[in-house]
This record gives structure tokens, C-alpha cells and sequence, in this order.
């Protein structure tokens, strides 16, 4: 890969791992340990890449699916750790490999999470996997706003895979991943499970994206992660026509300046932690999981994630004042330079 490239994909991996049903308790001081607050990170070597998707004939991948769902009708809905391990793991697509370290973790955990809550990979299994089969044409049909908008963006492969119940998608350069039982449980009915579907496609491929150009220009873990997500929702927003989280919107939209204000303090704490690290204790923590992370721990009263529509809104403003808008979302993509960005939305720190 280029000089540096390892390093901001090491970066760019560790700040999309998102908190999905288990807090983490010391999160700023491991931000700190892995190199997100400094520069001096160990190389890694560059992910594995699947060939480009064609905005035209993209398709879902679901071999990793059907594999489970065998396994897991021949086992009653009770399979073994070995019988997942054997024939759902071990011959698993990259899709489930990037799923695997930090969500799936193991055969035996996830027979476990099986057999804690079987109903929730049956119902996935019977009501959303036939929605999936049927989604093809809402994948391309974003891919070709995303190619649209983002011509020389290289599009990733879509893997739908079941993990162990902690999370809903992630992404890598070349590859986008989703967990079925997630994204059916958050979808009450068919037409919210599609929503949620065209969201995850648009807003995860962000990510994979961002995996080829981010710069690692921001240090702070917290206006990172706010800016990362936030353009994501943004360009999301934009291919899709649907809001990202409209209830979510609605909250936020009449406290805007009171929680701008509230951001803008939490990330200074967070910079004043980055010069002295022995700041980087639970008010750090409490900062970070304030906006980001918090995904069914949010704040009492606050909706779940609020970062991501703060980080939208910074972009919105930058978009909307920028002459170039390829350009504009070009630096979405980058995030090399936040001063601009959050000048032109009047965001200070």
C-alpha cells in the first residue's frame, strides 16, 4: 500500500467499530493505546479486497446466509459451536471473515447467542431473508446515485451474514457487511426493513470509501467519529431521498444550538485528554459515549447516536457553501481537513 496507508486503515478500522448492545467501560484510554490520539501507530498489513461491485449488475451476497440457515434448520434451531464452526465459518466469504474478529468472535460465541434468543435468527431466517433476496434492485439503484455522485469511488461488495446479535453492519475498503438478525429486529415490519436495508447500504459503503481515502487528519476521536458518521448520513441521505433517522431529526432540531454548544465542550475536554493522558479517565469516556457508541445506552432522554446527526449537520452546512460539490463530498470522504468544514458551519472548540 502507499507510505501510510496501513496506518490510517489501522485508524479508520478501530474508529468504525461501533458499540452495539455492550458498553465499553475504559474506551478512551484504549483509543489512546491504539494510536487514534498519536501519531506512532505499528503498520498492519492492507485488508483483503474483494473485486469492485458494478453500480449495474451489483448483487447481495447470501452464501454465507444460506449456509447458516441449514445449519441451523437441520439443528432444530439449536446448532453446536462445531457445526458452526465446520460448516458456517470456516467456509465462510470475506464477508464473514471481516465479521468474524470483533462481532461473530468465535463458533462458540456464537452458538451461544443462538441459543439465548433462537426466535430472533428464525424470525430474521422467515420474514426478512425473503426481503433480502428481493433487494438487488434497491442495492443497484443506490450504487447508481453513489457512482453518480462519486464517479471514480471504487464500490464494495455487499455480504449479508448472521453474527451473534451486537451488531448491524460494518465496512472495510471493498467490502460491506450487515447482520441480518440486527437489522431484522429493528425493523417492526417489512417496509421499515427495507428502509433500514437501503440506509445500511448507503451508509455503510460510505464508510468502505472512506476506508480508501481518509487521511487521518483528525486526531481527536471524537470530531472524527462525529465527522466520519456524519457524512455518511449525509451522503446517505442524499442517494436515498429518505432521512436517516427522522425521529431522531425531530428531537434534536429545536435544542440544535444548546447541544452544539454541548459538543463543542466535550470535544475540547477530549483535546486537553490527547496532551495529557492521565485526563483520559471516565469524564473522557463520558464525553466520547455521550454522541457516539451508545447504541441502547444513550444519555436519559437523548435518542441513540447522536453524534452522527450533529456530524451530519456540520456537513450539510459545509455542502450547501461549498462551490464544488463533487469536491465537497470528496473531502466527506477524505476528512483530511476539518477547519474549513467546521468554519463553514460556525462550529468552534
Amino acid at each position: 500500500p502507499p507510505r501510510g496507508a496501513a496506518r490510517r486503515f489501522a485508524i479508520w478500522r478501530f474508529a468504525r467499530s461501533k458499540v452495539s448492545g455492550r458498553m465499553v467501560r475504559n474506551l478512551f484510554p484504549a483509543l489512546l493505546a491504539l494510536g487514534l490520539a498519536h501519531p506512532a501507530l505499528a503498520q498492519q498489513a492492507a485488508p483483503e479486497r474483494a473485486p469492485d461491485a458494478n453500480p449495474l449488475t451489483a448483487t447481495i451476497h447470501l452464501e454465507d446466509v444460506e449456509r447458516f440457515v441449514a445449519v441451523f434448520r437441520e439443528s432444530g434451531g439449536n446448532p453446536t459451536a462445531e457445526q458452526l464452526q465446520q460448516r458456517y465459518l470456516e467456509p465462510g466469504s470475506l464477508g464473514v471473515r471481516v465479521f468474524t474478529p470483533d462481532r461473530i468472535e468465535s463458533a462458540e460465541n456464537l452458538a451461544a447467542a443462538i441459543a439465548d434468543n433462537p426466535s430472533r435468527y428464525a424470525e430474521a431466517i422467515d420474514r426478512c431473508l425473503p426481503l433480502v433476496r428481493k433487494a438487488d434492485k434497491d442495492l443497484r439503484s443506490i450504487y447508481l446515485g453513489l457512482h453518480g455522485a462519486l464517479p471514480e469511488a471504487r464500490l464494495p461488495q455487499i455480504y449479508i451474514v448472521f453474527g451473534a446479535g451486537t451488531s448491524g453492519g460494518t465496512a472495510q475498503p471493498g467490502a460491506q457487511v450487515l447482520g441480518l438478525e440486527v437489522l431484522c429486529a429493528i425493523s417492526p415490519d417489512d417496509e421499515a426493513f427495507r428502509t433500514t436495508l437501503r440506509h445500511f447500504f448507503a451508509h455503510e459503503t460510505v464508510h468502505s470509501l472512506q476506508g480508501d481515502y481518509a487521511q487521518g487528519g483528525i486526531e481527536n476521536p471524537l470530531l472524527r467519529n462525529v465527522l466520519m458518521e456524519g457524512a455518511a448520513d449525509f451522503i446517505a441521505a442524499l442517494v436515498t431521498g429518505e432521512p436517516p433517522d427522522a425521529s431522531r431529526a425531530q428531537w434534536a432540531e429545536p435544542k440544535e444550538a444548546e447541544l452544539r454548544a454541548m459538543l463543542s465542550a466535550d470535544i475540547a475536554l477530549i483535546d486537553r485528554a490527547l496532551s495529557d493522558p492521565s485526563l483520559a479517565g471516565d469524564e473522557a469516556n463520558a464525553a466520547y459515549l455521550r454522541w457516539i457508541g451508545n447504541y441502547g445506552h444513550a444519555p436519559e432522554g437523548w435518542p441513540s447516536e447522536l453524534g452522527y446527526w450533529m456530524g451530519m449537520r456540520i456537513w450539510e452546512d459545509y455542502y450547501a457553501a461549498a462551490p464544488d460539490k463533487h469536491a465537497a463530498l470528496l473531502e466527506m470522504l477524505a476528512l483530511s481537513n476539518p477547519g474549513p468544514v467546521l468554519a463553514a458551519a460556525d462550529f468552534s472548540y
